[in-house]
């Protein structure tokens, strides 16, 4: 196993700066995943990493060693593709073993990992067989067993499950989160799909036109963060953001008054001119709750007689949309909220949880 840093790590192509002076460090045996929408050089510092794409400037260290000049065959780093990258011609077997085979690894060892991978993957079925007879959950397998079956310091992952159905992407996350704590290797792991995001990572780092927008732990980022860009990324259903005016004394929001002693998220303690500072607030769908099923307290806040302007069923929860100053905005509540359109209710919110940002920047206040 080994730590990896990223020192100042900036990546061009041409005129074109795809990855922006990256610092980040991963520790021996945390489980890092790069999340953000396309073209914010998530895959890129990835690569970077592997070796398969080489920095404009910055230092890439593994353990104790600088590897920007080492191929990507001697940085023992085992990597899982998007599009699987199995050889079409050998088996599941021989595409399994091949690296091993490649290092001149003894041959009883090479069966010995080759019956713990393939019983930990549940692939015993299908080791004599193609991939093109494979579905696509058993190629990911595959392409997983070929990357654990190495002694390796480094696991990367690049949007592994993103050409698999939902039920499938649902199975295989659960295994991949099996295999990292049974091996406990330094694993960065890059998506788009923010569920994916919270539910492996120790740490989670959000990417934003090149740049880390924010780095933490998975509930760090989802309670506190530090931008729009981050919050609304974080997060499903999306963060609610709406206009506001905050004053010395209170946060105004479509005809309601917060109380801003009790706003403890609030961070800004410049004074305000009396016509107040236009700013805008966050607040999640799943910090609303249904007054009739939670009782008031002195840190909660009631936007009564909110009318309910759709319900969308989801189960066991269902998200309500109501209408709040010029915004719609979305709480999700428990089954036990029994609605229809048109009805007014009186919702709570921890007022903890209410969140401000800049009108301009769109950064914490």
């Amino acid at each position: 196993m080994a730590s990896i840093k990223l020192k100042n790590i900036v990546k061009n192509y041409g005129e074109t700066k795809v990855v922006k002076d990256i610092d980040l460090e991963i520790n021996d045996g945390e489980f890092v995943v790069l999340v953000g929408p396309s073209g914010c050089g998530k895959s890129t510092t990835l690569r970077m990493i592997a070796g398969l794409e080489q920095a404009t400037s910055g230092e890439i260290v593994i353990g104790d060693k600088v590897v920007n000049d080492v191929e990507p065959q001697h940085r023992n780093i085992a990597m899982v593709f998007q599009n699987y990258a199995l050889y079409p011609h050998k088996s599941v077997k021989e595409n399994i073993v091949f690296a091993l085979r490649r290092l001149k690894v003894q041959e009883s060892e090479i069966q010995r990992r080759l019956v713990e991978v393939s019983e930990m993957l549940q692939l015993e079925e299908l080791l004599d067989r193609k991939p093109a007879d494979l579905s696509g959950g058993q190629r990911q397998r595959v392409a997983m067993g070929r990357a654990i079956i190495r002694d390796a310091d480094v696991f990367l992952f690049d949007e592994p499950l993103s050409n698999l159905d939902a039920k499938l992407r649902g199975h295989m996350r659960t295994e991949i989160g099996k295999i990292h704590n049974k091996f406990g290797r330094t694993s960065v792991y890059v998506t788009h799909d923010q569920v994916e995001a919270m539910t492996l990572a120790d740490k989670v780092v959000v990417l934003h036109d090149g740049l880390i927008a924010q780095a933490g732990t998975p509930m760090e980022i989802y309670l506190n963060p530090v931008s729009i860009f981050v919050a609304q990324f974080i997060g499903s259903p999306s963060m609610n953001i709406m206009q506001g005016t905050l004053h010395n004394e209170s946060l105004h929001i479509g005809g309601y008054r917060l109380p801003r002693e009790k706003l403890s998220s609030v961070a800004y303690q410049k004074d305000i001119p009396e016509q107040g500072l236009e700013v805008k607030v966050g607040i999640r769908p799943d910090f609303f709750n249904d007054k009739n099923f939670f009782g008031e307290s002195e840190e909660s806040f009631t936007f009564d007689q909110v009318t309910v302007d759709l319900i969308e069923p989801m189960g066991f929860d269902k998200e309500v949309l109501f209408t709040l100053g010029d915004g719609t905005i979305k709480a999700r509540l428990d089954l036990r909220s029994e609605l229809a359109r048109g009805e007014k209710m009186d919702l709570l919110v921890d007022l903890s949880r209410v969140l401000v940002f800049d009108n301009e920047t769109e950064l914490r206040l």
